[in-house]
Parts: C-alpha cells; structure tokens; sequence
C-alpha cells in the first residue's frame, strides 16, 4: 500500500486516481471515481496528492468540507524548476512540461483568469489545460529526476514541498475569508468621508476639500489629478515634480494641507470605499485572492480587492465573530535574522539567536549603542543602500559583521555579472535578458563559479546603470527570497498544528499571519506561532543559534493589535 496517489479530473466530471511508487511511475492500475470528494475521503491512507494544479482541485474539496493533508502541486514545481534551471518564462503548464518531455511544440500558457469580487475561487480552470493522468504522472515522475539534479536535491525538494503547502494554505484562506464587519466599516466611511451624493461623485468630505485646494490658488483645480496640481503650483510660483506627499509635504503654500488630506481620503474612497465593501464582503467575510509564491521573491500576491495593503484605519472592520479573537502575529525583524541564517556570521547568528532587540544588540557591538544607526546599516546592507552615509555605516557593519556583508556583496556582483541567483533553498532569481548559461550553487553561495565565463556577454549588452540596478535586486533577493521561504514552511508547520483545532488561518503577508480562534484557543494558537517559527528555521537554515521570535496581540479586532 502507497500513502502517494495521483489525482486528476476527467472531462465526464469524475476523477481518475492512481497510486504511486517512490520513483512517482505508476503502482497500481488507473481507476475512474465519479466524485472527487468521495475518492480522497475515502482514502485516509494517503499522505500526499500529486495533481497539476492546486486551484484546480482543492477549492471543490474544500466546498465538500475535505481537506488533504499534503500536495504535490506539479505546475508550482515546474515553475521552481524551469528557475533553477535558468529558463525562467518559459511556459509552465504540466502541458508545457509533457511537451518539453516528449519533444513536441511546447503550447503557451492559458491567460491568468482575473478575480471577481465576491466570488470563489474557480472549481476547476480552463479545460484546455489538463492532462490525461498517465500523462501527468509521467511529467510528475521526470520532475523527481530533476530535482536530483538541481545544485542541493535535499533542499530543492523541500522548497517545491513548502511551495505546494503554501498553494493548500491559500485555498484554505480564500475560503475561509478574513472576519469584516460591514457595519463598522460604513461607518468609518462615514466618519471620515462624509455623506455620499447621488450619482456616484465624491463624497462631502472630497468635495470640501477639493473647494479649499481651489480657494488656496485661487481658481478651480483638480486635486485628483497630478498634472492639474503640478500646474497650478507652476502658476504660483513653486516648482514641483510631482504631487507624491514626501515632496508636497516640504512645500510652503495654503493648499498644502487640504491636499495632502484629499489625496489620503481619496485613497480610502477609491481603494476601500462603498463599491469595494459591496464588490467583495460578503456574509461577513473578506475573501480576496491568496496567491501563494506570485513574486519572483515567493512573496504572495492577491488576485483583486488589495487584502495586502489594507490601511490602518479600515483595519476597524476587521472584527472576529462573537466568542472568537484574532491572533496576530508579526515576525520581529525578520530579514536581518534570515541574513544571519544563510551567510552563518558568527557574530550575527550570536546576536539573532538573542531574545533582545536584534538592532540594539547591532547598535553595542558596532555602533556604540546609536540603534537608528544600526538599523540604517543592516537594513542598507539588505537593499544596497551603500551610498553617502549608508556607504560609513556599512564599512563599520563590515568590520564587526564580515561574512553577513560579504554574502549580500557576492550576490549583488553576481547579479551586475548577469549569473543565476539563488535563495537558500534554490529559488532562483530571473536572470536578465541576455544573460545566459546554467547555473549551479555551492554550500553558502548563492551563485554558481562556472558561470564566471558568462560576464563579458552580459557586459556587453547592458549598461551600467542596469547591471547596478540587477545587483540591488539580487543583493535583495537572497535575503527577501528565503525569508519567504522560511514563512512557507512558518505557514505549513502552522496549519499542521492547527488541524484538530477550530482555529483557522485567514490572513498571511510577509512576515504578519492572523490567526481566527475561539477564545480558549487563543493561547494555544499564540505557542503553536512560537513552535512553529522555530521549527521552520531548522528545517530551512539547519542547525544554527539564529531565532524567529513573534510579537503576538490577541485581540477582537485588527486594529488594535498595532
């Protein structure tokens, strides 16, 4: 008996399923169900599910009330590997994949689907795009030989496990939903932009203030619109380059602050107003999108109703149901811990591995005690910023923290050398056109030596602004990049926890989760967080002194757990 099964819907409706061997050929026959939900339900044996899509499949589970403990999500694995492997763009499908095995023309891959408010994610996605299941299994069977392949097997088979547990985790979110009270949420509208008109126009509130940015310049200006205002403050006198608020914020003139207020409430209007609460809250939940692993950095994404940039004040609505709390957890400094992990600094790892503060622990070894200036430096390390004083203070991050700074340095020059970038577990950053060749990693670096032959061509074809630009990036990427790869397996050691529980996972970005409990669980969920945290760093980064700490709020509503 096999706890490995594939799964793959028919076009009569049903499901053809079929076990799997530990080289992923085929163990047994292939069988027809005529109900996906009744054909995992009633194999409790199986571990994990190998199919061609998670968004697919999982969504018309969960409907059913059938969750799985584990997936192997084969299209999210090629991706990982088209990466490794330097062909980042290639199309992904498992189509795509079949046709690349065989040798036949490689189809393009369907258009992303946009999300509709509201809705669900789709039961199944174009038809089109599926597979026969002997043909899936043959693309599943070569991408284990492939990962054998990659630079460190062990590691790239965790990463494609933790990006398939992502893809579970998403689908659970997008349907579950994100607790939001409709009733709070029209009145903060009401609070802060007044009555609504007929027909759509801007609220009162837009609409006074917009009278008082003309009254300041004396005739009739568009505050919602930059060319308008920049011309304007032409007419009167002032030079400006654009209206972003930094800029206007330094400029002396009477119709500075009714602006920079209309562009903040215009914002809120626009982005989380009366449309957006009608468009996608529905029986008092939030469910946007949940993207796992849609930036190049595995960051996630949403697909519609902008979850990931909720502002402060609309955070009011997000309120848990009655008996219930929000557990909201945010991970304490969490890329410089991550950067501490992968270049193995002694010094660094001695100082993330601290309860304390991990940039006043900076601060009293290189800084003398000066926090905001150990902060600069770490964090100027991580996004390049090594200019002017951020060039000083990165001289003295050097001298107390030499291999930390030496590792985002290796990544930068190997990204300005167009060479493959990799995170600690094989996320491969996108080479720049016209910078080719493989690419393989040694223990601790991200790059591969044989690729050195590779710079004169990427040399030759891009300036030096954009080689410059390629190294901030790639300096980032391998700090930004295993943080998110760390946070997948966080998200997956998370839920395991949570399964025998009522609490339930309904919001995750970057380095915040929001948990939604029952008031007993609230404390268990806080140790679950801890637990989790510090057994996603090992599995990622090994053995090290470095840890993840959380700062937790158990609180009834968003807002009040910042």
């Amino acid at each position: 008996m096999t706890d490995r099964w594939a799964l793959a819907p028919a076009e009569d409706s049903g499901v053809d399923v079929a076990p799997l061997g530990p080289d992923g050929l085929p163990a047994g026959p292939v069988r027809r169900e005529s109900d996906l939900a009744e054909a995992v339900r009633s194999r409790p044996e199986v571990t994990r599910w190998v199919w061609r899509s998670t968004p697919e499949v999982y969504p018309r589970l969960l409907a059913t009330g059938v969750r799985v403990e584990r997936c192997y999500d084969i299209e999210d694995a090629e991706t990982l590997l088209l990466g490794h492997e330097g062909r980042h763009g290639e199309p992904r499908s498992a189509a795509a994949a079949l046709a690349r095995l065989r040798g036949g023309p490689v189809p393009p891959d369907p258009p992303q689907r946009a999300a509709e408010p509201g809705a669900q994610s789709p039961l199944f996605e174009p038809a089109g795009t599926r597979l026969p299941l002997p043909d899936l299994i043959a693309v599943y069977a070569e991408q284990l030989r492939r990962h054998e392949k990659t630079a460190h097997p062990d590691r790239m088979r965790l990463l494609t496990a933790a990006e398939s547990a992502g893809m579970l985790v998403a689908a659970e979110m997008n349907h579950a939903g994100l607790p939001w009270s409709a009733g709070v949420h029209r009145e903060l509208l009401h609070g802060l932009l007044g009555e609504r008109y007929a027909g759509g126009g801007e609220p009162r509130r837009l609409a006074e203030l917009a009278d008082q940015v003309s009254a300041a310049f004396g005739r009739r200006v568009r505050p919602d619109l930059p060319t308008d205002v920049i011309k304007a403050f032409a007419q009167a006198g002032i030079k400006v380059k654009s209206t972003r608020r930094w800029e206007i914020r330094s400029v002396d003139h009477p119709a500075v602050e009714p602006l920079l207020e209309y562009k903040k409430l215009y914002r809120i209007w626009v982005a989380h107003g009366w449309s957006w609460l009608q468009d996608w809250v529905r029986e008092g939940r939030f469910r946007p999108e949940f993207l796992a692993g849609g930036t190049v950095t595995g960051r996630w994404v949403t697909n519609g109703g902008g979850a990931l940039q909720i502002p402060k004040v609309i955070r009011r609505a997000v309120v848990a149901d009655p008996g219930w709390r929000l557990v909201v957890a945010d991970a304490d400094q969490m890329e410089p811990r991550v950067l501490a992990a992968i270049s193995r600094d002694p010094g660094l790892m001695e100082v993330a591995g601290r309860d304390s503060d991990l940039y006043q622990s900076v601060s009293d070894r290189a800084f003398s005690g000066d926090r905001d200036q150990a902060k600069i430096a770490v964090l100027g390390a991580v996004y390049g910023q090594t200019s002017g004083d951020g060039l000083k203070n990165l001289a003295a991050l050097r001298r107390r923290f030499p291999k930390a700074v030496a590792y985002v340095d290796e990544a930068a020059r190997a990204g300005e050398e167009g060479r493959l970038v990799r995170t600690w577990l094989g996320r491969t950053c996108p080479p720049a056109a016209g910078a080719g060749g493989d690419a393989t990693e040694e223990a601790g670096i991200p790059v591969g030596e044989e690729e050195q032959d590779g710079r004169t061509g990427w040399a030759a074809g891009h300036t030096s602004a954009d080689s410059r630009a390629r190294g901030r990036f790639t300096r980032n990427f391998v700090v930004q990049g295993s943080a998110a790869d760390w946070a997948l397996l966080l998200l997956a050691a998370l839920r395991r926890t949570l399964r025998d529980m009522a609490a339930e996972l309904v919001f995750f970005q970057h380095d915040e989760v929001i948990v939604h409990c029952p008031a007993e669980e609230a404390d268990a969920v806080v140790e679950a967080i801890r637990e989790s945290a510090a057994l996603a760093g090992r599995l990622t980064f090994g053995d090290t002194p470095v840890r993840f700490p959380f700062t937790t709020a158990v609180v009834e509503c968003y807002a009040d757990a910042k």
